[in-house]
């Protein structure tokens, strides 16, 4: 796939394929779990036709696939020829490790051929040996936690940094119509001057210019702009670094109309100008 990312993720089963999947899902990776091999060629080949819309592909392919596994080779081989760019990321653990896991998540292994679960791991390493061999990334994981195999593949794969990494939205709202109920953080700030009550200023809303200076030029805003983004200079490094990809921060007035969406207008532009992918939304800006 020329100038976009095509992902195979697999591994030894317990070893964080899941894990892998929703990370990459989290940076914009359309993914795809247990897809038949088989149908590798010609799917790569569909998203190759979506003008762009699909340009970073991640599919995970292990042995729940059964006997349609034993496809994978040619599956490889049908990529090469017809020049489709594909990267291999292997997971792996040791088999102490593994056999923990499993015994934690009480989950039947896919490989069973009647043994116990530690001839079932060594049976799926022989089944996994040529994909483990042309791995393009290979990432052992039997001493690191879900924050660690998740920080280890976006640095080393994804090849992001902290910030492209933690999706901001600025939602404005309104308080006498509730609080958004996915919010992370609020910020009130009823406490500033109401455009509501200057008659000019009444019919217009916070992106407009006129609202957007009289509630920006308050010299309480200013202080408190600073202490907000002081604060979230300090949190969203912390928060990413937690794990988390997507954070909300709501910024609440009486109505949602005027200081609210001013204000957030403001701390989007900011996030962006700091390299955050930050979103602003309105809720209550039409009420």
């Amino acid at each position: 796939m020329q100038d976009n990312r095509f992902i195979i993720i697999t591994g030894l089963s317990g070893a964080g394929k899941t894990l892998a999947m929703k990370t990459l899902e989290d940076i914009g990776y359309f993914c795809v779990d247990n897809l038949p091999p088989v149908l590798i060629p010609k799917f790569a080949e569909l998203c190759q036709q979506t003008a762009g819309r699909v340009n970073k592909l991640a599919i995970v392919v292990d042995l729940r696939g059964g006997d349609f596994f034993d496809d994978i080779s040619d599956a490889l081989a049908a990529l090469d020829a017809s020049d489709h760019k594909y990267e291999i990321l292997f997971l792996d653990a040791s088999d102490e490790v593994l056999i923990r896991r499993y015994k934690e998540s009480r989950r039947r292994h896919p490989v069973s051929p009647g043994g116990g679960l530690l001839e079932s791991i060594q049976n799926e390493r022989v089944k996994l040996q040529e994909l483990k061999s042309r791995a393009t990334y290979l990432i052992d994981t039997t001493t690191l936690d879900s924050k660690k195999l998740r920080e280890r593949i976006l640095r080393n794969i994804a090849g992001t940094t902290t910030k492209e990494r933690l999706q901001v939205t600025v939602i404005s709202f309104g308080f006498k119509f509730g609080l958004p109920m996915d919010v992370d953080l609020v910020f009130d700030v009823r406490f500033l001057p109401n455009p509501y009550y200057v008659e000019s200023l009444r019919a217009l809303n916070g992106t407009d210019e006129a609202v957007a200076q009289y509630v920006l030029g308050e010299p309480h805003t200013k202080g408190f702009l600073e202490k907000v983004t002081a604060l979230l200079n300090y949190s969203l490094p912390l928060y990413s670094a937690e794990g988390k990809s997507n954070l909300i921060i709501g910024i609440g007035c009486t109505g949602g109309r005027h200081r609210s969406v001013a204000i957030a207008e403001k701390l989007g532009d900011y996030l962006h100008h700091k390299g955050y992918p930050a979103h602003v939304e309105h809720r209550d800006i039409r009420q």
